[in-house]
């Protein structure tokens, strides 16, 4: 008999899955990896993160970022002329510094949240249940997004140096999400390996990009922007604040996939606290010293934006020339936006195993496989990612108005609730702390609105009715799972078992050995045994009945054969109904159905079956309170 709980059973997993988290908040030291005497477990460590390889794995959307970061300011104050780009550096160092309070934030929340959930886990503690929803919401959306956006603009990056392939966009997405999941399927730690070459080259050679570049007096080659329309607006001579914080709002989309890392702290091999803060100071070192130097030699180069180039292509051009180097920082960029969708696929599903621990979403999806991946989380993303790409048509510009509004409220939601986790705890320089998280939450807050504000018309809209839609979803889960645990009084003590007297009922339709075992099983299962048989008018059908009767008689298995007759063909009701009559009858009787079935040896003899079992349990389930018994026969080669 299936029944609800208010978290997930061992009932509720399949083969080869772990135990899912307890309700109750973990520790530092008892985070996952450990066995209960505290012993390392050694078996599940394996498929978890280094430090390293979490930087592959976690860090490929802000590692990306630079790709379209850097573009998005130029193109905001290119709207100001020449004049307007001079301002390029000065934004982007007030990123890097918001930067900087994201990462030194962030090292906090994984200290202080073993257990992920970042933006959602700190709201949850010190801001309200609401807020948290609120916050890992945003989170979800983000997460998507990130997948979709990055897929389409790698493949963007694709088709645009094979244009023969632009037609074939969507499909060319759709491999791509499909070869991420399959990586991701297999466990994290090994998508972190997989991406880790891939991230190393991509690093490598912005980096030496804006080593070489720093020695150049000018640029080397202007090939690239060649015969290309320039997007410089007309001349001006003054900037205003609204047009610099446009411009800073829309930088800030580098900076999304900062908060991956706490998300996912239980993704890292023990001490995961300490090898996630060294991932999110290097991850913050790295995007730092990347969106900086790009920005130097924007500045270096006079580097104007065009139309159908990228900025980073148009650097590449002017520091290496355009020569094989240039074509490896190309393909790096392809590969590692096409990648960049891992980050989610790190994140998103051990952010949705705690909501499900919280009974904010189907327990499913707190369940672990044998590789430590929460295989739900990574199979739902992909579909919800795929349908995206789908709806966009395989087309960057149709998402990126939607992307970066939802991290933002997360980090805004963090920030302040670090502050408020500082105020309440007061450890020692927490004064200095908590100034920071709030200049941080400030910052954050003021760019959520800004990008909200001028991307609205062009989809934002949205992300602003998706939002309180999902914090909605979450609750109705929850209210769901607090009537389900009511109604089984889960948290008190129950009555002590009684033994009732049971009546078993078999669905028989002929005799076969099959009848035999049915009715054997149902003996040693009740202490009283019907069998009962569904009879329809027509003669030929009264014929088949009157010939069981004769055959039930002369091999008198000593139970009671009762016909039901029907005056249709159907054949769940007559079941279904026979039983209620005998539950109404006797209340206190435990009233079984015993539905025997064949199990062919090949998958695809099972379409030979008539599903006449699947449909006799569906209508007592559906009908009734009976306890639902079905009896596999194996049809094996082997007599036996």
């Amino acid at each position: 008999m299936a029944m609800y709980t208010g978290k997930p059973t061992a009932a509720d997993r399949g083969p080869g899955q772990e135990e899912p988290p307890d309700t109750g908040a973990g520790t530092a030291e008892g985070t996952a990896g450990e066995t209960a005497d505290g012993t390392a477990d050694h078996t599940g460590e394996r498929h978890k993160l280094t430090a390293l390889q979490g930087l592959a794995a976690l860090s490929l959307d802000a590692m990306a970022s630079v790709a379209y970061g850097p573009e998005s300011i130029v193109l905001v104050l290119a709207g100001a002329g020449a004049y307007g780009l001079g301002f390029t550096l000065p934004v982007t160092l007030a990123i890097a510094a918001l930067l900087a309070v994201l990462v030194a934030s962030y090292r906090q929340v994984i200290a202080a949240f073993p257990d992920g959930g970042g933006s959602y886990a700190v709201a949850g503690r010190h801001l309200g249940r609401r807020t948290s929803l609120v916050a890992a919401a945003s989170l979800i959306l983000d997460y998507v997004l990130n997948v979709a956006v990055s897929v389409t603009a790698g493949v963007a990056a694709l088709t645009s140096a094979f244009p023969s392939l632009h037609g074939e966009r969507v499909w060319i997405c759709l491999g791509v999400l499909g070869l991420v999941t399959a990586v991701n399927l297999r466990g994290v730690a090994d998508s972190a390996k997989a991406f880790l070459v891939p991230t190393a080259v991509f690093v490598g050679s912005i980096l030496a990009m804006i080593t070489v570049g720093l020695f150049r007096d000018g640029p080397v080659s202007t090939e690239t922007a060649a015969g290309h329309a320039s997007a410089l607006g007309d001349g001006a001579t003054t900037v205003g604040a609204l047009l610099l914080l446009k411009a800073f709002a829309a930088g800030c989309s580098a900076l999304t996939g900062v908060e991956a890392v706490a998300n996912a702290v239980p993704s890292f091999r023990a001490p995961a606290v300490r090898r996630a803060q060294r991932t999110e100071i290097a991850l913050g070192a790295l995007l730092g010293v990347m969106l900086i130097g790009l920005s130097v030699l924007i500045g270096r180069f006079h580097l104007q934006p065009v139309e159908g180039v990228t900025v980073l292509a148009q650097l590449a051009d002017a520091s290496f020339g355009h020569n094989a180097a240039f074509y490896v920082v190309q393909f790096a960029t392809v590969v590692l936006l096409a990648l960049a969708a891992n980050t989610s696929f790190g994140g998103l599903p051990v952010l949705m195993s705690l909501l499900a621990r919280d009974n904010h979403l189907p327990h499913v999806f707190a369940l672990k496989a044998d590789r430590q991946v929460h295989r739900h989380g990574v199979v739902w993303l992909a579909l919800v990612s795929a349908a995206l790409l789908a709806f966009s048509g395989g087309d960057a510009n149709t998402l990126v108005p939607l992307f970066a509004i939802g991290v933002f409220v997360g980090f805004t939601i963090c920030q302040v609730g670090m502050v408020r986790h500082w105020s309440l705890e007061r450890p020692a320089g927490w004064r200095a702390k908590a100034v920071l998280n709030g200049f941080g939450a400030l910052l954050t807050g003021v760019s959520a609105v800004v990008v909200t504000a001028t991307k609205f018309t062009e989809g934002a809209w949205l992300i602003v009715v998706a939002l309180p839609l999902i914090v909605l979803g979450f609750e109705k889960v929850h209210r769901a799972y607090d009537r389900i645990g009511e109604r089984l009084e889960l948290g008190r003590v129950p009555q002590p078992p009684e033994r009732s007297r049971s009546l078993v009922v078999v669905p028989v339709s002929g005799l076969s050995l099959l009848t035999c075992r049915a009715l054997t099983a149902a003996r040693s299962l009740g202490d009283e045994v019907l069998a009962v048989t569904v009879t329809h008018p027509a003669p030929e059908d009264r014929r088949a009945a009157e010939a069981l009767r004769r055959d039930w008689e002369l091999w008198n298995p000593g139970v009671e054969l009762v016909e039901l007759p029907s005056p249709t063909r159907s054949l769940g009701r007559p079941v279904s109904g026979y039983v209620r009559g005998l539950t109404e009858q006797r209340p206190d009787t435990q009233v079984t159905v015993l539905i025997p079935e064949t199990e062919p040896e090949r998958l695809w003899q099972r379409m030979l079956q008539n599903q006449r079992g699947s449909v006799v349990a569906h209508a007592v389930r559906r009908d009734t309170d009976a306890v639902i018994c079905r009896l596999r026969f194996r049809i094996t080669t082997d007599p036996r």
